[in-house]
């Protein structure tokens, strides 16, 4: 799947706090309310498919507001249970800019968003030359331990750099102000970087001022 410049200017957006799609991975997701089918009915007419992932967050006023950059999603799979729900899986396309938000008749949101600065997204996955994987993982077992998770540890030591890095980064439990963080870094070293602050962090029990 390469869309590259034949990415459209206008998206549904599905935002959902903690929720984290990255480029060329895969996120899963359950549509039940009434809006969101409907954007999903509309999104399978569509040639390209797209849901754009967007992070909300608490405004000045108590009103959600949306994050500035958010993750688009072409819908790859779908299956619908026996009480009318679907189960779709997003493989992430690339990140996107959000422009201007677009009310109209749909029940959903839509936004004109911008694909500029994200050409890499599209591209191969990425490899993270300083990646040091046995301190990684040493890392990564107490953090899980810390949090009573539990995982196949044999298939992330022969996993690629990219889908360990953005598997982690989307499935840890971490807050939706720490899941953007991951989902901006610039490179794939910069978000292996910051995902190994976040775990330092919460082994220390968030309690401690971060380094400046």
């Amino acid at each position: 799947m390469k869309l590259h410049g034949d990415l459209p200017d206008k998206i549904p957006l599905f935002p959902l706090p903690g929720a984290l799609l990255l480029p060329r991975a895969r996120l899963p997701l359950q549509i039940f309310e009434p809006r969101y089918l409907a954007m999903l009915e509309d999104t399978l007419k569509t040639r390209h498919r797209l849901i754009g992932m967007i992070q909300p967050r608490p405004g000045p006023d108590g009103q959600p507001l949306l994050a500035a950059i958010g993750c688009a999603g072409r819908v790859t799979g779908f299956s619908e249970t026996d009480d009318g729900r679907y189960m779709i899986t997003l493989t992430g396309v690339s990140r996107f800019r959000l422009k201007r938000e677009i009310s109209g008749f749909s029940p959903y949101l839509s936004a004109e968003v911008g694909w500029d600065g994200f050409s890499r997204d599209r591209g191969p996955a990425e490899r993270d030359a300083g990646f040091d994987r046995d301190d990684f993982l040493a890392l990564l077992r107490r953090f899980f331990e810390a949090e009573q998770l539990s995982t196949d540890w044999d298939s992330l030591k022969d996993a690629e750099d990219e889908l360990l890095i953005n598997s982690l980064s989307m499935l840890c439990p971490f807050e939706p102000e720490d899941k953007q963080a991951l989902l901006e870094a610039p490179s794939l070293a910069t978000r292996r970087e910051t995902l190994v602050t976040l775990m330092e962090y919460a082994l220390r029990g968030g309690g401690e001022e971060m380094m400046q």
